[in-house]
């Protein structure tokens, strides 16, 4: 049920986002070089590995890091991936990726290939069984302000807890956090 409601709710706003996220595209193209779209490597549901979009917020010259490991990140933003960013438009492109089933709207965010640790513990925690969100518990719950542990800790607590209505109240709470900028530290 859940997959058909990601589907589902997925297709209707990519209809909504489809000439926002053209605009998005078009403005990225006038006022950075290089591509429109980021793609890196993460790791899905049972450790698999895919690539997940994003539109390019960085100079094409950034280390490919987790952001968290950045001393400075605002050097390596372009003006508006700062603003992109700032409200999580960047995130956008993943809808692509929930309407193939790598993702889903809502469960842990998806670890980069590099994130060994975090990795490390989701498996222990039996936490990496989970398909990956957009959105998740510790999202919500702390987002870039939240050691690797405690991101384990909330999506475990998510794991042992999933319901239709928790899911519910996990988009409601990313949408309140967007708006008001909350846990975002770049």
């Amino acid at each position: 049920m859940k997959r058909l409601i990601d589907f589902l709710f997925a297709v209707i706003l990519l209809l909504i986002l489809a000439i926002p996220m053209i605009l998005v595209a078009v403005l990225i193209k006038i006022t950075s070089k290089g591509p429109v779209l980021y793609w890196s490597q993460r790791f899905g549901k049972n450790e698999a590995l895919f690539m997940m979009p994003k539109f390019r917020t960085m100079k094409t010259n950034a280390p490919i890091l987790a952001t968290h490991l950045f001393i400075n990140p605002e050097k390596y933003l372009f003006s508006f991936g700062s603003f992109l960013r700032k409200y999580s438009i960047d995130e956008f492109p993943q809808l692509f990726s929930i309407l193939k089933g790598e993702m889903s709207f809502v469960g842990p965010r998806p670890a980069l290939f590099s994130q060994d640790d975090l990795m490390l513990l989701r498996i222990k925690s039996g936490v990496a069984s989970l398909c990956p969100g957009l959105t998740g518990w510790a999202q919500i719950n702390g987002r870039d302000n939240l050691s690797i542990q405690e991101k384990v800790t909330f999506d475990l607590e998510y794991m042992k807890n999933q319901s239709f209505w928790l899911d519910f109240k996990i988009l409601w709470m990313t949408l309140l956090k967007v708006f008001k900028r909350d846990g975002v530290s770049h």
